[in-house]
Formats: C-alpha cells, structure tokens, sequence
C-alpha cells in the first residue's frame, strides 16, 4: 500500500482534481476508435478509464503541445489522466485546470537504478537520487510508488534486483503491466507474473510521446477519489490497449515555452 496520506492528498479529490458531477469528458470520437479500437467498447456504469502513464512536452522527449493534449483527451474520453513528465510536474499543474478529465499530477524519474514514476504528487522530486529514497519521498507526499515498463531492456527500466528489493521491502505499491509502447508481449507477461507474485495491483498506461497515443492503453476500473481508493480500484481493474508506438506525422505547430 502507497505510505502515509498527506493532509492534502488524503481529502475527498486530489489537489486539482474535478468533481466528477461537474466532469465534461466527452465519448470516443470514431477517428479515436478507429486508431484504438478498445475506446469503441461500453464501458459498465462505475467505472472509469485510467491512463497511469503519459507525457507531454515538458518530458523534452515527447512533442504535446497543451492544444494538442487537449484536442486528444477530449476524443478519446479519457476520465482520468496521469501526467508523468520526465522529472517535472509543471506540465500537469498547469493542465489539470484545463483538461475536461481529471488530471494526476505525476513525475517519471531516472533513478540510480533505472526509472520509477510517482502519482498523486504535491511537489517534484529532483534527479540522482537512490530507487528507494524516491520511494520514500513519494510516500512522504502520500502518493503512489508505480513502476514503468519493467523488464524492458530497450528502456531505461528499474533493475530486475532493484525492483525485487523494493517489492520484498514494501516500497512498491503497482506495477505497470500494459505499457502502449512494449511491443514484446513475454515482457508484458513476466510484468504480470512479477504483480502477481509480490500481490501488487497492475497499472496501464499509453506512455504518450505524442497525441495520438493517447488512449492506446489504460486501466478500466472503479471510480476512486484517493490514493489509497485508486489502488484498491486498480486490483478491481482490467488493463486495455494494444502496441502503439507510430511515427508522429509532420504538422505545422509552434510548441509554447515551458520555461
């Protein structure tokens, strides 16, 4: 389970969190559909989709632009979106204010020993540190320790002994068991056996360097309104999505300043 809820995180929505009385997420546009099939299936009264993975372009790698994520969110339907920049969380304060989803205000970090995300954060956490001191400070901050694409050598993934440490420590609280852009399903499988073993929820996420990821690849699961409700939906969720890692066609765009 995710460490100690802070004052902030432990209310009813997450700092910057929509009502969900007053949520404007719209259907999955046919374009969207037809480039994720999965968004095409009814979704059971309840439940909500989850991207616990993605990206915009304060990760410097990835090209969203905050009108693009925008245009994407809407077509997709997303409920939930978790904003996981390449350490930095400005890109998610300032879109939780403007996406008709509600946002999660995350953090993907190159660690010591490969990259771990945190969720429901209140603050960002600074580069070079150990795997278990990110662990520790995203618990200090009642949020959510969540690993991205493990096992995958071709990305900066956690260390197989540092991610065995952490789970016999208790320091993990999910593991991503779909991510958009693995395209090796024995990965995906050893993901899913390595949740099941330590008996940790699993996340899906697109991990969307660009707009028309979004919706690739996301959790349904049971509406929650905290950090420690959002695991418990994750164990009650499915993971949905499929591989999706096209080259961006060129558009002509100017990318706002993040500075």
């Amino acid at each position: 389970m995710c460490g100690p809820i802070s004052p902030v995180a432990s209310g009813r929505w997450w700092p910057g969190a929509r009502s969900r009385n007053v949520s404007t997420v719209s259907a999955p546009s046919d374009a969207a559909v037809a480039r994720h099939p999965h968004l095409g299936q009814l979704l059971a009264p309840g439940l909500v989709r989850v991207d616990c993975h993605s990206h915009t372009m304060w990760s410097g790698d990835a090209t969203t632009t905050p009108d693009e994520l925008l245009a994407a969110v809407t077509a997709t339907g997303i409920d939930v979106l978790c904003i996981t920049d390449h350490s930095a969380t400005n890109g998610a304060v300032a879109m939780r204010d403007v996406l008709p989803c509600r946002v999660v205000v995350g953090e993907e970090l190159r660690t010591t020993a490969g990259e771990l995300i945190g969720l429901f954060l209140i603050e960002r956490i600074p580069q070079g540190i150990r795997p278990d001191e990110f662990c520790h400070r995203v618990h200090e901050q009642g949020g959510v320790v969540y690993v991205p694409h493990p096992f995958d050598p071709m990305r900066q993934a956690l260390r197989d002994d540092v991610m065995q440490q952490l789970a016999e420590a208790g320091l993990i609280d999910a593991v991503e068991v779909l991510n958009a852009k693995v395209s090796l399903p024995h990965l995906t499988k050893r993901a899913e056996d390595f949740a099941q073993l330590h008996d940790l929820p699993g996340g899906a996420g697109s991990d969307a360097h660009v707009p028309d990821a979004i919706g690739a690849a996301y959790m349904e699961m049971p509406d929650f309104s905290t950090p420690a409700e959002f695991l418990v939906s994750l164990r009650a969720g499915r993971a949905m999505g499929h591989h999706f890692d096209a080259a961006r066609k060129w558009t002509a765009r100017i990318v706002p300043s993040i500075t």
